[in-house]
């Protein structure tokens, strides 16, 4: 493999399994490097060489280390733009389309760790508003759907119908009927069943990997 293909650092049931189906839906070449986290192996000397907070999902390409979910994604989806999963500089959709992917990280996540913490930050200074607020603007934004940008379905979809999956499946997110629709619409795609797949592959490899070395 081409060392322009980038190594991509992934650990299944995490946030970098949204990652592998970004990589899949822009059929992008990659060399997987799978971490199983049940055996610390993000903690170990060569993946902290590579991500010092030992984090997932990473990718290294031509050289550069990119980390942090929002800027995996806007990097690949441009990098890789032969599905145009991403607007162009110059489309009207570029905008929209980096707010959805930065507002998941800046407002989404916080709001729903504040809210599980039963942290309730001064809405003068949160970050995000509040938690209600945030809810009603992506349910308002899905209502004008399918997709986040209307028609046109983006590595922005990919990455919030994966949290939004995961968030309602643990009960961190209500689940309003535009929410649930669009889960169902986008987590259909063969994409996410390959990538779903392929991680209970890994898992099962790293589970009876862990129990070895504990036994």
């Amino acid at each position: 493999m081409s060392e322009s293909n980038p190594i991509f650092y992934h650990s299944p049931q995490t946030r970098s399994s949204s990652v592998l189906v970004l990589l899949e839906e822009l059929d992008a070449p990659y060399k997987l490097r799978d971490l199983n986290f049940k055996a610390g192996a993000q903690r170990q000397p060569d993946y902290l060489a590579v991500n010092p907070l030992g984090k997932v999902p990473a990718i290294v390409h031509n050289g550069a280390l990119v980390t942090e979910l929002g800027a995996v994604f806007i990097y690949l989806a441009d990098a890789f733009p032969q599905k145009q999963l991403a607007p162009a500089i110059g489309d009207p959709l570029r905008g929209p389309y980096l707010r959805w992917l930065v507002f998941y990280g800046s407002a989404f996540e916080p709001a729903v760790m504040d809210r599980y913490m039963k942290k309730e930050p001064p809405r003068s200074t949160s970050a995000y508003g509040d938690f209600e607020g945030v809810m009603s603007l992506i349910n308002d934004q899905l209502a004008t759907g399918p997709y986040l940008l209307g028609e046109r379905f983006t590595a922005a979809d990919i990455l919030w119908a994966s949290a939004l999956r995961w968030t309602t499946g643990f009960g961190l997110v209500p689940a309003s009927p535009q929410i649930t629709a669009y889960i169902d619409r986008v987590t259909s795609r063969p994409a996410f069943v390959r990538v779903a797949e392929t991680d209970a592959q890994l898992l099962k490899v790293h589970e009876a990997a862990a129990a070895a070395v504990e036994g």
